[in-house]
């Protein structure tokens, strides 16, 4: 520990909690020239090309210091088409933290269109940006491009050496950042992008924006409303974070969350056996699954992928049952034709492409928040939580986040999210959502100014947008003329909507090569 200290200070990131926690909640600093962005193409495969425009936006690397160093945000562009019923702009997160926005200029534009709603692209001008740090902003921060290569140690430490295996491991990727990237860690705290945000909306020159966030999305929204609650517009909120359990206390959530909708997916699976063939029951699925899981350690399916990775993918159908069929096929291809090509390639195109993410993800938390330093801490919860049965992604998910453990500074105190002033929100909420549980939209409800959408029976994460005409019509109402539901009174939900059935597995397979997933592999708020 000691040298990770000297190694932080040397790199100029050795600062406490309060040395990196914004002076004030509010619009309390002095107005700056706001800063031009030069528009032009986007980078290929991004923001819909030919459409959208992108560009760069100078800001400061320490809003304490606003004529210091500076950074660039990448942000794109696309322009409203009906000048009659111009909203201003529509700034969009896909969540994260780590989660690159650029493309959801065009995204978000296309997913309104593919639900019936295309006034919504016409008279908003839709932004995107990846946030500091991520993607095409500069710089965009990497740790260690190998770390999570395959095949690695299992999740699950059988043993004490085991155990330690990964906590080097995590040590030496915190070790890694702090050592590459030590002057910009402390700067990578929610609050900064969401400074970020408002010198995007004084480049536009806007006096307010509107905003559509998804899952660490919501975070981020919350805490834009916060620091400048009179600048909002419009906002959706959708799969919220609960700001009661930001950082460390969310992981826990999740792993109990997970385990309920991975038994989910095990039991749709059952129901489907005669085209699967993996077990007639939940149980019987669940001890087909880890018996394939424990097989890949000793020898990994297709040359590729161990354990650790076979749970990565089928991860996925814990945040969308979009993703059943296909990872069900790729299992039920492996598991008895012996056929690994379906399971690999499945994992290629869903899996998170490079370490930009990761290491984003853990450097913002590892800002935003206090997270135990005591190992034995991170031990005892994660060894509780997986004798009570949460066995699935308890270790995964330690094991995600614990280079925090070894991060060279104590980030936080957490931002308190008070919009006080700021116009009301729409909140989007599904009741089975386990990457962002259902406990957190309610918590969001009772700190901002809002109405709360529950979708009853929903399990897939941040869905709106996603075909329920229930909640997408809801969302279009309110960006388009500020329809919201009736308040009702107390903190449950102000309307509702029921969630649409579960897939049905079709006659043929899915190739994995077509989906499009929604979420990446290690999605939005807890994995991005």
């Amino acid at each position: 520990m000691k040298k990770l200290v000297v190694i932080a200070a040397a790199a100029g990131v050795g600062l406490s909690g309060a040395a990196v926690t914004v002076a004030a909640q509010a619009e309390t600093e002095a107005p700056q020239a706001a800063a031009k962005i030069a528009w032009g193409k986007c980078p290929t495969g991004e923001a819909n090309p030919g459409k959208a425009e992108c560009g760069w936006l100078p800001v400061p690397l320490d809003y304490r210091h606003p004529n210091g160093k500076k950074i660039s945000i990448a942000v794109s562009r696309l322009k409203h088409t009906d000048t009659k019923h111009y909203k201003g702009v529509l700034l969009a997160n896909p969540g994260g933290p780590g989660g690159s926005g650029l493309y959801l200029s065009g995204g978000l534009a296309n997913m309104f269109t593919s639900v019936g709603h295309k006034e919504i692209p016409a008279q908003y001008d839709i932004i995107g940006f990846d946030p500091r740090g991520v993607g095409s902003s500069r710089p965009a921060l990497t740790c260690d491009p190998h770390y999570s290569d395959p095949i690695r140690p299992d999740y699950v430490p059988h043993s004490a050496k085991a155990e330690g295996k990964w906590k080097a491991r995590s040590k030496a990727y915190a070790q890694a950042c702090a050592k590459k990237f030590g002057w910009l860690l402390p700067h990578l705290r929610t609050t900064d992008t969401a400074r970020d945000i408002d010198g995007i909306r004084a480049a536009l020159g806007q006096k307010k924006i509107s905003y559509y966030g998804f899952s660490y999305g919501t975070y981020l929204g919350a805490t834009y409303g916060t620091l400048f609650p009179k600048r909002v517009n419009r906002m959706v909120l959708d799969g919220n974070v609960d700001v009661r359990e930001v950082w460390y206390k969310g992981q826990l959530s999740q792993e109990k969350a997970f385990e309920r909708n991975i038994k989910l997916f095990f039991g749709w699976i059952a129901k489907y056996n005669s085209r699967y063939h993996l077990g007639k029951t939940e149980a019987a699925v669940e001890r087909k699954y880890y018996s394939i899981r424990s097989a890949a350690f000793a020898k990994p399916i297709g040359g590729k992928l161990g354990g650790d990775e076979v749970d990565d993918t089928v991860l996925n159908a814990g945040y969308s049952v979009g993703l059943y069929a296909p990872i069900a096929d790729a299992l039920s291809a492996y598991a008895t034709k012996g056929d690994a090509d379906s399971l690999v390639t499945l994992y290629d195109v869903i899996r998170s492409p490079d370490d930009n993410g990761f290491a984003v993800y853990n450097a913002v938390q590892a800002a935003d928040a206090r997270w135990p330093r005591s190992w034995s801490t991170w031990h005892a919860d994660a060894a509780r939580l997986y004798r009570q049965g949460n066995h699935f992604d308890t270790w995964s998910n330690v094991w995600f986040n614990a280079p925090i453990a070894y991060w060279p500074f104590q980030g936080g105190p957490a931002l308190k999210i008070k919009a006080k002033g700021m116009s009301t929100a729409l909140l989007v909420q599904s009741t089975l959502d386990a990457a962002t549980p259902y406990a957190g939209g309610v918590e969001m409800h009772k700190v901002l100014p809002s109405r709360l959408v529950a979708e009853i029976g929903g399990k897939t994460h941040a869905n709106t947008l996603g075909g329920n005409a229930c909640l997408d019509d809801k969302v279009a109402a309110y960006l388009s003329n500020g329809t919201l539901p009736k308040n009702k009174p107390g903190t449950g939900p102000d309307a509702t909507c029921k969630a649409l059935p579960d897939p049905v597995p079709s006659s043929a397979a899915v190739a994995a090569r077509s989906i499009a997933p929604k979420v990446p592999a290690r999605p939005i708020f807890g994995r991005p």
